[in-house]
């Protein structure tokens, strides 16, 4: 298996993280922060944007994963590229983003 299929699958489970919150938050009607918002990454984005923002992750996602090479959910280092991608992003974010939205923050933690 090439490396670099590895690379994409990683990424593409990034991408995946990404997308939850966004789509998950934009569907309730809640804002959420994004990079359009205003500053950065810290400011709160509509529930519309985030719906696009997540969806346009998804649409990222669909294209690492499912375009790239020949990924197999069964095969298990398929599958750890990509987990390893949702989990990192995931804990990333958490510890980013939880100042803003009460959970804990990195100088707690």
């Amino acid at each position: 298996m090439p490396w670099l299929d590895l690379v994409s699958y990683f990424f593409g489970g990034a991408f995946l993280a990404n997308a939850v919150p966004h789509l998950v938050s934009g569907m309730m009607g809640r804002p959420f922060q994004s990079p359009f918002a205003k500053p950065p990454g810290q400011g709160f984005s509509s529930s519309t944007v985030n719906v696009f923002w997540g969806f346009s992750n998804l649409v990222v996602c669909y294209l690492l994963v499912c375009r790239v090479g020949d990924f197999a959910l069964r095969d298990s280092v398929d599958a750890v590229a990509l987990g390893l991608g949702v989990l990192l992003l995931a804990v990333t974010t958490a510890r980013r983003f939880g100042r803003f939205n009460g959970g804990n923050s990195p100088d707690r933690a």
